[in-house]
């Protein structure tokens, strides 16, 4: 359990400005972004959601760097799927700075997915919260033709990475947070496009699209 500081909008503001220089946010996506992080300090101390070890700079390791993906998503209305969405990073995240996105949200822990209902109201977001485990036997239960797949502290199986090539569209793609190791993938997918996530020497964000796309 983790206790976070109580940051003013200009404060919250100032260290997203630093951290991504580049996304400049609107008035709606700041106030969005910053009620996820309000409802965060108010969870955190009895809910697990964020590590100690990064409550010092949860704006930078987690906000900033699930803003990051904001330039590879497309460019207009599409489904997003985040898998083992936590605390909201980034799947939460990019559904403030995104609303055109249809954004799903996979969490089977039930305390994890009360925290991210309380966000979506309290931001007036309109992501779907799924309950669904990302294997094989339950896959059906998450959305298909999706445009993006994002994936943050998630290991899973080749069978699984496979089965989830078949829910992207012909165009799709595949973003993973990681660290300076490249996640090994099935033969469905092929290495992209590929950043240092803000203030970081090792911790990288990855793009994979279906092998053969173009």
């Amino acid at each position: 359990m983790t206790d976070l500081p109580d940051l003013s909008t200009e404060q919250f503001a100032s260290r997203l400005r630093r951290a991504l220089p580049e996304f400049v946010p609107t008035v709606g996506q700041l106030t969005a972004l910053q009620a996820h992080y309000e409802e965060l300090r108010r969870w955190a101390p009895r809910v697990d959601l964020i590590g100690p070890g990064t409550a010092a700079e949860v704006v930078e390791r987690h906000f900033a760097e699930s803003l990051a993906a904001l330039p590879w998503l497309p460019d207009a209305p599409a489904r997003l799927l985040d898998l083992g969405s936590g605390a909201g990073f980034p799947g939460l995240v990019l559904a403030a700075a995104r609303r055109d996105l249809e954004v799903t949200l996979s969490e089977p822990r039930e305390r994890r997915r009360a925290f991210l209902a309380a966000v979506v109201r309290r931001a007036g977001l309109e992501a779907r919260i799924s309950g669904a485990r990302v294997a094989l036997g339950t896959l059906s239960e998450l959305p298909g033709d999706l445009a993006v797949i994002t994936v943050r502290a998630l290991r899973l199986e080749a069978v699984v990475w496979s089965a989830l090539a078949g829910r992207l569209r012909p165009q799709g793609r595949l973003l993973l947070w990681s660290g300076e190791q490249a996640p090994e993938l099935p033969p469905d997918f092929e290495a992209a496009r590929q950043r240092l996530l803000p203030g970081s020497h090792h911790r990288y964000l990855r793009e994979f699209r279906l092998r053969g796309a173009r």
